[in-house]
């Protein structure tokens, strides 16, 4: 089983939330962790990562994401 890697860094839990949802609809698993500053990391497994993050741009606008790692 690979580890868990940061896929994005969401503003707050509200956004965070919503990329998890995008991701489950893509067929990844995913877990949600704190960030600094109340921003919140989305964690996928390490064979999931570029699947991920493909996943979340594609479902959300650009000015939503707030960093990738």
């Amino acid at each position: 089983m690979s580890q868990l890697v940061h896929a994005a860094v969401a503003g707050d839990v509200r956004e965070a939330e919503e990329m998890q949802e995008i991701l489950r609809g893509a067929g990844i698993d995913s877990e949600l962790e704190s960030g600094e500053d109340d921003s919140v990391v989305v964690l996928v497994q390490e064979s999931d990562l570029e699947a991920a993050q493909d996943a979340i741009e594609a479902g959300t606008e650009p000015d939503d994401l707030v960093a990738e790692p």
